[in-house]
Formats: structure tokens, C-alpha cells, sequence
């Protein structure tokens, strides 16, 4: 069975915005045996969506066409799909309504536009994330799947509408699993070298390496029948993969978030966290509330990017700093330790370092030091050294997370 996708958009055509949509449906398309033949841009453009429509059905089976379906001048693309497939566009008034009751609650005036988010052709499929329906619509020849742009929608309902009505419509037996895992401290190159063995002894899964900004993931991949026991074979190969690899293992799952992993286990364990940070300028902080419920394990902190700062917001002794310097494990430390009293919190972390792209007492971008404090426990410290070449942002995000990865180990002991 072959596919074809036909995302739709101007700002798609003219590289203003990353196609992410059509890598997610090409993958969970790929995952149910269903090859992806072609995948087409266009802008919104009435006839050149109709004749991509029209041509599409020569070619594939499942045709998906994503994005227009707001409620603006330039959301053409049901109108123009039906007239590709020679249908009439439908209104659902249950759709409707709710969108009035919508704009009535938020004191948003209705524009006759708006009534598109509620039309469809064949049979609607829900948006449960937002306010544009979807369609299902059979040809003579193929299946028709229009749906919605923005990320998030789009995913929802693939995932929860889409995919199990091709499972059930095309009595697919076949499947493709996938299992992520996701690391941190190891080169992809020495991990992937060092996982050969456990590539021999299990030749039916696939495992492959993407490097990712904040971790590098490893994916399982399986194909086999719909009943195979496909989960046991990948805890198997997992637990041969962490018997090598524990140390630096963050976590499984396509939505793994290591910020979400780290807050869930204070709040679990009744812990409180504060931070002092330098290089990163505030942005572990801003991590840890960007986590729902946060406020449960973090009442605050400290930026402190100038000595000066370090001294008289934590109380660090400047002989210390003077001693040390700022780039230093003594200086990570006192930061750690310093705010953690401060606040009277279980945890403390800090960090110092150079984000670049010049040096800082002699010491080249890249250099890092993080100290964790634990309540009567010793206070420690992790040196990185990244490559100065990734940059001010990546050096900061890195720091991050090699620094809830600290957090992460002590949580889990």
C-alpha cells in the first residue's frame, strides 16, 4: 500500500517554517507497512491543490492533504479538495455551535469565515486540540485525509483518529514498532560502537542513533506480526543495552522530557530544588518551571552572571572566588551550596563556566563546572568540556542538562 502527503501553505513553499508534519506521518505511516511514494508542497493556490489532488489519485491509495483549513483568506484547501474529488463541502451545526459558544465566552466577533473550521467532505474526524475538523472522504480509488496544520492538532489526530481507522479499514496485520531511548555523556559514535554485540545477538531489531540538542536517542525498531510479543523482545535488548550503557541512560519514550523526569521525582520524594546560576543565565530555572506543577518543588533562586553578584546575593566569600576564580569546581560548589541554605531547599545546583566565544580567566568556551549540594550529604561537582564551536545557546542547553542529569543520578540512587 503506498501514500502520498500534500502539505499546503505559502510559507511552507517559501522555507518560512520547518515541514515537521510530513517527517511525523511519513514515520507512523512507515510503522504500519505503508510506504510514503511521493510528498508534495504547495501554496494556497485553489487549482494547483486541485490538480495535486486529481493527480494523486492515480498514484496512491491514502491521499493526506495537511494545512489551509483555518479561517482566513488564504485557507483554501477544502474547498479546493472537494471540487478536486467532486464533492460538496458539508457543514457539522454541532461543530458550529460550539465555535459560537466559543467566541461568545472569549467576546471574539464571529466572521462568516470562521464557519470553515466546522466543514468537512465524507466524514469529519474530530480535533480534540483544537477548533478545524478533519476529513475522511473515499474516492473510486483512494481514501482522502485532510487535516489541520498546526503541530500539535495534527499529531493528536493522527495518532488518535487516523491510524486506527487506516488499521480497521485496511485489516492491517503487519506492524512496525519503535522503542526510543535516550543518553547523555556518551559520543554517538563510541555508543554505537560499543552496542555492536547486542546488534548481532538480536539481527530482527534495528537499532539506529539520532543526535538530538539535548541527548542522543537510540530507537528499536521491529517489524513483525500484529500479536508477536514485540515488547518483550525490547526489554531484552534494553536490558542488554543498559547492562553497557546504565550510567549515562536518561530515559524511554518518544516524549521522554528530562526536565519532567526530574521534577516528577522531587515532587514524588518531597524534595525542594534552587539553582544559582552564571553561564546559563537563569535558564535551568526557566526549565524547571516550563514543567507543569512546578511550583510544589522550587521556590526560587539566584542569577548571578558577575562576581560581584556571587558575593553579595549567595554570600560566597570573595577570597574564595579570588582563589579559584569563577570557572572552577570551588566556585560550582559554593554556588550549589550556598543558594540551597539560602533557601533552606533539599537540592541546590550550581553554574559557572564559559558559554563563548571568548575565554575566561585563560579557560576557552566550552569550559563548565556544576556543583550540586545535597542536604547533609557532600557537596560535588562535574567538569564538562564541550566543543566551543557549538555556540553560545547549545553550550547553555547542554549545561542544563548535563546538570538535571546530576540531579537525575542522586534522585535515583
Amino acid at each position: 500500500m503506498n501514500a502520498e502527503i500534500i502539505s499546503v501553505g505559502d510559507e511552507l513553499q517559501r522555507g518560512e517554517i520547518t515541514n515537521t508534519n510530513s517527517a511525523f506521518l511519513a514515520k507512523k505511516l512507515n510503522s504500519l507497512g505503508i510506504t510514503v511514494a511521493s510528498q508534495v508542497t504547495v501554496g494556497d493556490d485553489p487549482t494547483a491543490i486541485i490538480n495535486c489532488v486529481r493527480e494523486a489519485q492515480d498514484r496512491a491509495e491514502i491521499i493526506f492533504i495537511c494545512g489551509g483549513l483555518g479561517p482566513t483568506a488564504d485557507d483554501v484547501t477544502l474547498s479546493a479538495v472537494a471540487r478536486g474529488v467532486g464533492v460538496m463541502v458539508k457543514t457539522d451545526d454541532q461543530t458550529w455551535h460550539h465555535l459560537l459558544g466559543i467566541f461568545a465566552q472569549r467576546q471574539i466577533p464571529v466572521q462568516p469565515e470562521n464557519k470553515r473550521q466546522a466543514q468537512y467532505i465524507g466524514e469529519l474526524i474530530p480535533n480534540s486540540r483544537g477548533l478545524a475538523l478533519g476529513s475522511w472522504f473515499k474516492t473510486a480509488k483512494s481514501r482522502v485525509v485532510i487535516l489541520p496544520g498546526p503541530p500539535a492538532e495534527f499529531q493528536a489526530m493522527v495518532d488518535r483518529e487516523v491510524l486506527p481507522r487506516i488499521i480497521k479499514e485496511f485489516s492491517i496485520q503487519k506492524t512496525i514498532k519503535t522503542r526510543a531511548l535516550h543518553f547523555l555523556g556518551r559520543p554517538e559514535s563510541t555508543l554505537m560502537s560499543e552496542l555492536k554485540p547486542i546488534m548481532k545477538d538480536y539481527p530482527n531489531v534495528a537499532i539506529t542513533s539520532y543526535v538530538k540538542p539535548t541527548n542522543i536517542e537510540l530507537r528499536l525498531t521491529i517489524i513483525a506480526g500484529a500479536h508477536a510479543d514485540i515488547k518483550a523482545t525490547f526489554d531484552r535488548v534494553t536490558k542488554a543495552i543498559l547492562k553497557k550503557e546504565q550510567q549515562y541512560y536518561l530515559g524511554m519514550g518518544n516524549d521522554f522530557n528530562l526536565a519532567n523526569e526530574v521534577v516528577g521525582l522531587l515532587k514524588q520524594q518531597k524534595l525542594k530544588i534552587t539553582g544559582a546560576e552564571s553561564l546559563t543565565g537563569g535558564l535551568f530555572q526557566s526549565t524547571i518551571c516550563s514543567i507543569p506543577g512546578a511550583s510544589a518543588i522550587f521556590d526560587g533562586g539566584f542569577v548571578t552572571y558577575a562576581a560581584e553578584a556571587k558575593i553579595s546575593l549567595l554570600g560566597i566569600p570573595a577570597s574564595l572566588i579570588n582563589q579559584n576564580g569563577v570557572v572552577s569546581s570551588a566556585t560550582a560548589q559554593a554556588m550549589a551550596d550556598y543558594s540551597r541554605k539560602k533557601l533552606d531547599a533539599d537540592f541546590g545546583i550550581g553554574f559557572t563556566g564559559v558559554a563563548g566565544p571568548d575565554e575566561l580567566e585563560g579557560q576557552p568556551a566550552g569550559t563548565v563546572w556544576i556543583g550540586l549540594a545535597r542536604k547533609g550529604q557532600p557537596t560535588i561537582s562535574k567538569q564538562l568540556r564541550l566543543a566551543g564551536y557549538l555556540g553560545r545557546q547549545e553550550i547553555r542547553l547542554l549545561s542544563v542538562q548535563y546538570g538535571l542529569q546530576m540531579l537525575l543520578k542522586e534522585l535515583r540512587k
